[in-house]
Parts: structure tokens; sequence; C-alpha cells
């Protein structure tokens, strides 16, 4: 079997595997095994397809690497886009500690009052969510 044919079955491998994981980290390592597969067919030998699918693959791997922290949200972000954020749920009794139970979307939540927000029963805003924690305002 010939260098080029191990490099292309070694890339389909790796996108194989890579649609499986959803990462896109082994896209790029295949990506380095077609372009060592490209060198082997032009003739080149062992070791510089192997330099070439290293560079390949991992400049591709540690630029996508880069792309994902600029991508990345920062948790002001992520608390805006959370989907909770201005419900109403309804409190019946806070305890010592400014804490209460609360059922929001049939479940009982946890949650505290924000900050500047006197203990009260009735309808309350989900303001906020704080780690697993809801944040709520007095309507």
């Amino acid at each position: 079997m010939s260098d080029a044919t191990i490099w292309w079955v070694l890339t389909g491998v790796l996108v194989a595997l890579e649609l499986a994981t959803g990462t896109f980290y082994l896209l790029m390592l295949g990506l380095g095994a077609a372009a060592a597969a490209l060198s082997a067919m032009a003739g080149q030998g062992l070791s510089t397809q192997l330099i070439v699918a290293a560079a390949v693959g991992g400049l591709g791997a540690v630029l996508l690497g880069q792309w994902r922290k600029r991508q990345a949200t920062t948790p002001q972000d992520a608390q805006d886009q959370h989907l909770d954020l201005g419900s109403t749920v309804m409190v019946n009794a806070w305890d010592a500690q400014g804490l209460t139970q609360v059922k929001h979307r049939g479940a009982l939540w946890s949650a505290m009052l924000a900050p500047g927000q006197s203990p009260a029963t009735g309808a309350h805003r989900i303001q906020a969510v704080a780690g697993n924690r809801l944040v709520l305002e007095k309507i």
C-alpha cells in the first residue's frame, strides 16, 4: 500500500471520528493527514510527509483553539441569553438567610433576593441566575 493511500485512510478515520465527537480538533488533524497525502502524491519522502501533517494539523488545531477563545461568551453575555430571565414566580415565604424555594418550570428552585430588595411574599420576577439559584425581585 502506498504512503498516499495510508494518509487518505487516516484522513477518513479522523473525519469519521470527528463526526462522532463534534469538537473540530480531529477535523484539523484530518486536514493535516490530507495535506500529507497530497505531499506523498507529489513524491515527497516520509519525513516531509510527517512534517507537513504535523504543521498543517497542529497549526489548524492551534488556530481553532484561538478562534474558540475569541468566540467564547462572557458570563454577562451568557446571563443575558438565559431564557428564565423575566419569568414570574410566586414566593410563599422567606427563611432567615433570605432564601426561598419556588416552583419554576415544574421543579423546585432555590432562590434569593436581588440586592436592595426586602423579603416579601407574592409575585417576583427572575432578575438573574447565580449558579443554580434564581435571583428574584418583587413585582
